[in-house]
Parts: C-alpha cells; sequence; structure tokens
C-alpha cells in the first residue's frame, strides 16, 4: 500500500487497519510526513520513533467501537502535559517535563491514539496570530507567506498538512478557531468546562478550554467525544446534557450588515457564498455580543494572564517573548474594583446573549475579518492580531460552544470559512449543522456533468 497517498482520516485508518495496515507503519509515515514539510516550526517535541513504534505495538487488537481512535496519530499542543515529554509552552526558560498526562491526553491514550508530538503556539497561549514565539514560526499550509493563526499555530498546521489526524488546542479567545479558518481545516471549541483542563496550562483560567483541530466534522466529533466528560477533580469541569448530533438546527442567524466586518472584497464573496449553503438564514444585529470582546483586551480579564504565568515572569526577567511580555505588563493596571466591575458587565452581555439564542438556534459569522501576512505582522505586532478576534473573542466570555468549519475558498485562493455558534451545551447542534453545511459545500463543488 502506497501510504502516502492515504487520507489520514479516522475512516480511511481503520478501513485500511482493517485490510491488514499496521499502526507501526502509520507512526513511520506520519514521521515521513513531518520530515517532508521540512517546517521546524510545526513541533516543538518529537515523541522518538522508538517509543512511537513501541507505543504502536502495544495497542490492544483492533476494536474500533471500544477504541475510536484506535492506531490515530495526533498531536498536543505544548501548554498541554504529555507525561515524560518536556513542555515549555513556547517559552524555553519555562521548560519541564511533566510526571503525567493531562486527563484529555489521557483519554486520548486509552481511546488507541498514538502521541506524535508537541506543538508550537503563541508564547504562553497569547495570540490568534501564530508567530509569538522564540521557535520558527509553523509556516500556513496554504500560504506560506501568511500567518498560520494562534496560539494554537502547530496543532492546525500538523492537521493541514495531513500530519497527524487529529490535534488539541486550546481556546480563550478564538485559539482553536482562528488557525482553523487560516489552514482550511475544522477547529472545535467546546462548551467550557465540557473537557477537564486538568493538566493544561491556563491563560485565563475561567474562560479556556481544551479544543479539536480535524480535517473533518466527523474526526473532530470522534476526538472531541473521547475526551469530553466531568472531572471532579478539576473545578473548572462543568457536566453537559451529552447529545450525539442529529437534526440540523434551522433558526439561523447571520450578523446584520452593520455587524458585518470584512476587510477585502474575496473575503466577502467568500461570505456571501458560504452564507447562501445555509438553510435560510436571518440577518439580526450582534453588537451587543461584540462588544462584549472589549471586556478580554481592554478590562480586567487581562489581568488573568498575569494570574497565569505572572508569577513566573517576574522570577525570570527576559524570558518571555516580547511581545506577551508587553501584553502581560498591561494587567498591572486593573485592581480589584476594576474586576467586580468588569463581572457586573459580563453579567449584561450575558442576559443579551440569553435573549439572542433564546430567539436563534445557531448564530452563523465569518471565521476571521482578516488574513494577515506575516510582514504586515512584523510592521504591526498588535493591530491585526486584534482584529482577527472580531467574531471569536465574545464566545468563552458569554459561555458558548463554537465550530469552526471550511466554507468556499477566497478567489485568491486563501482558506475561508464559517463559524457556528451556540449557547452551552449546543456543541451537538452546531456539529449536525457542521456536518449539513459540510455536505453542501461538497456537492456545490462536484463537477457538472457535461
Amino acid at each position: 500500500m502506497d501510504l502516502s497517498a492515504l487520507p489520514f482520516t479516522r475512516a480511511a485508518l481503520h478501513a485500511a487497519y482493517a485490510g491488514g495496515l499496521t499502526p507501526g507503519a502509520v507512526a513511520a509515515e506520519a514521521l515521513r510526513r513531518l520530515a517532508a514539510a521540512a517546517d521546524p516550526g510545526i513541533f516543538l517535541d518529537i515523541t522518538p520513533a522508538a517509543d512511537l513504534a513501541a507505543a504502536a505495538a502495544a495497542l490492544p487488537p483492533f476494536d474500533p467501537a471500544r477504541f475510536p481512535l484506535w492506531g490515530v496519530p495526533v498531536a498536543v499542543k505544548d501548554n498541554i502535559a504529555v507525561a515524560g515529554r518536556p513542555m515549555t509552552a513556547a517559552c524555553p526558560a519555562f521548560a519541564h517535563v511533566p510526571p503525567e498526562d493531562a486527563v484529555a491526553v489521557a483519554r486520548l491514550r486509552d481511546a488507541g491514539a498514538l502521541i506524535l508530538g508537541k506543538t508550537n503556539l503563541d508564547q504562553f497561549a497569547t495570540g490568534l496570530v501564530g508567530v509569538r514565539t522564540p521557535y520558527p514560526v509553523p509556516r500556513n499550509a496554504v500560504a506560506p507567506d501568511r500567518v498560520p493563526g494562534g496560539s494554537s499555530s502547530g496543532s492546525a498546521v500538523a492537521v493541514a498538512r495531513g500530519i497527524v489526524t487529529a490535534a488539541l488546542g486550546t481556546d480563550t479567545a478564538g485559539s482553536g478557531r482562528i488557525p482553523a479558518a487560516l489552514n482550511g481545516i475544522v477547529g472545535l471549541k467546546p462548551s467550557v468546562g465540557a473537557v477537564s483542563s486538568r493538566g493544561m496550562l491556563p491563560a485565563c483560567r475561567s474562560l479556556d478550554c481544551i479544543s479539536v483541530f480535524a480535517t473533518t466534522p466527523d474526526d473532530a466529533w470522534a476526538t472531541y467525544r473521547v475526551i469530553a466528560g466531568e472531572d471532579r477533580a478539576d473545578p473548572f469541569s462543568r457536566p453537559i446534557a451529552w447529545a450525539e448530533p442529529g437534526v440540523a438546527p434551522t433558526r439561523i442567524a447571520i450578523p446584520a450588515a452593520a455587524d458585518l466586518h470584512l476587510d477585502d472584497a474575496p473575503g466577502r464573496v467568500a461570505w456571501d457564498a458560504a452564507r447562501a449553503l445555509l438553510p435560510a438564514p436571518e440577518e439580526a444585529p450582534i453588537t451587543g455580543l461584540l462588544d462584549t470582546a472589549k471586556l478580554l483586551y481592554d478590562g480586567p480579564w487581562v489581568a488573568e494572564r498575569a494570574a497565569a504565568f505572572g508569577d513566573f515572569a517576574a522570577a525570570n526577567p527576559g524570558a518571555l517573548h516580547p511581545v506577551t511580555e508587553a501584553i502581560l505588563a498591561g494587567a498591572a493596571r486593573f485592581s480589584a474594583v476594576d474586576a467586580f466591575r468588569g463581572l457586573y458587565r459580563l453579567a449584561e452581555h450575558r442576559r443579551i446573549a440569553e435573549d439572542f439564542f433564546a430567539r436563534f438556534e445557531v448564530l452563523a459569522v465569518p471565521s476571521a475579518p482578516n488574513f494577515p501576512t506575516l510582514a504586515e505582522l512584523e510592521a504591526d505586532p498588535f493591530g491585526p492580531n486584534a482584529r482577527l478576534g472580531t467574531y471569536t473573542n465574545f464566545v468563552n466570555l458569554l459561555d458558548l460552544a463554537a465550530l469552526a468549519v471550511p466554507g468556499p475558498v477566497r478567489s485568491d485562493g486563501l482558506p475561508a470559512g464559517i463559524t457556528l455558534i451556540g449557547p452551552r451545551g449546543s456543541d451537538a447542534a452546531l456539529m449536525a449543522l457542521a456536518r449539513d453545511f459540510t455536505a453542501r459545500l461538497a456537492r456545490r463543488q462536484e463537477p457538472r456533468a457535461a
């Protein structure tokens, strides 16, 4: 079998395994694909080939019902613990070796997954561009002159390049959605607390969640299904009423014209093509939702970054990336009074969101309003990053679930996509709509008979 032509989807791999392919061969192929990518920025640590082969050999007999990710190669963002492997959060001075897997990683292993390695990120998960790292920047899988998106840059690129089937990222303000959109893959941001964060280094602990990257909605859901579940040892774990994707929701909102923020003509055309694939979307004002984002970067939630890694920064002067350090320095201007006032303001925004989602089941938005070049980021490290979060920054603050899916490609060949957003616990409904949207897109792209 020519493994170089084998799609690394769960369905394709399991079909090949049923035909006699070995997980050791797939592990070796994953390492070959990584070498062929010739991109030193994707991974910060690789599981040694001998250890990966041993893990493949130690898998129980093939049983995809019991082990849904049997023999599936996955990657893990380097702010999530993998036992015995270095963890840096893209800060060399922070490097240490965790003795235990994060809960999500342990659940991946229990499901039969093979952990290929730890992926690069915006340092301490602070950024949406993917370039705030002292290591080589991962190259965007579609357009190397553009940013890869962050903070889960390496995870998204590893999936988009076909090196792994799925990857874990994290998401505070869009880090599990922006890199997916900019690399043309799926990014699933669960309801906050649905996946245990134990073993994950937080950025904003009250908002963070572990996210999933995959090339298909089905692979994202299969991975999420494995890692989700209450963890009583994690005080931020919160149960949800579990459901499998069923009938796609039909009460779908899209931004009214005044709230549609897209920076170029190809992006606007791609959005028009994407909205045409949604069943009867209704334009609605979402200013009240978008304005919530001001609390994250212009409000006291910046100070939560200091609670996460401020002590380390103070004890290790000069260890942080300059942009990360500048962001952290902004935390000092907020007081405890500011924090309470921010909570009061957030409660008002959450009431707006409750009323909105009483009317609509899903809000569909463009995943990103811009697609910065590396040169633009070098000239302005902050502006394009802030702009990228237009449709992502408010989601975790409002306790919403979200799912980024590829849409019609832009006229300039760059990927574009939409993000489906719903209230907490709507994960399965969003997946049902994503499957429907993806099927409609596939039919649209089928060549017509002459």
